[in-house]
């Protein structure tokens, strides 16, 4: 009998703790669509960490789960956060004035003569010349199918859910920190 109290405590207490870790500290998310090819494809199933941002602040080629409406969440990734001001010219991101390199967009880049994101300024697609403080600009790696700031503007920090820190499905995929 002794023995088996401890199997049943010892589950409970399994069940107890994987309900507190995906309350609380960590969420499942599975990607749907393909806005954040080649980093994460349709399918891939992420862990997303709930309280990174409780320690540290967002920050720029983040790659964030946040709740788009009230039925859906979106990932993408975190181009600008507060005050900064975005522009792109050439195919490349500028942010404040100076070039920043997007190195996870080169295996997506393809050859056909087009620019892979069209020049745009932040003006230009949201009407303000900086990012609101408590707001971020995100796009999907993928530039050519992305529903992102481009399109519907400024994402509230407070809407934010987590950072994706691991892709655990296919296991022949998994990856940490993107």
């Amino acid at each position: 009998m002794k023995k088996y109290r401890k199997i049943i405590r010892t589950v409970l207490f399994a069940l107890l703790l994987a309900f507190v870790l995906r309350s609380y500290l960590f969420a499942s998310y599975i990607v749907d669509g393909e806005s954040m090819e080649p980093t994460l494809y349709d399918g891939n199933l992420l862990m997303v960490n709930k309280v990174v941002y409780d320690w540290q602040q967002v920050n720029r080629h983040d790659v964030i789960v946040f709740h788009a409406n009230e039925t859906e969440d979106y990932v993408k990734r975190v181009i600008g956060v507060g005050g900064d001001q975005i522009e792109f010219r050439d195919d490349q991101l500028y942010v404040n004035g100076r070039y920043v390199p997007e190195q996870y967009l080169d295996p997506l880049r393809p050859n056909d003569g087009k620019p892979f994101t069209n020049d745009f300024t932040l003006q230009e697609v949201t009407e303000m010349d900086r990012v609101p403080e408590g707001h971020i600009f995100v796009m999907g790696d993928n530039r050519r199918d992305s529903l992102d700031s481009r399109y519907f503007g400024f994402v509230a920090i407070d809407t934010v859910v987590g950072k994706v820190d691991v892709r655990y499905w296919p296991f022949s995929q998994m990856a940490l920190q993107f």
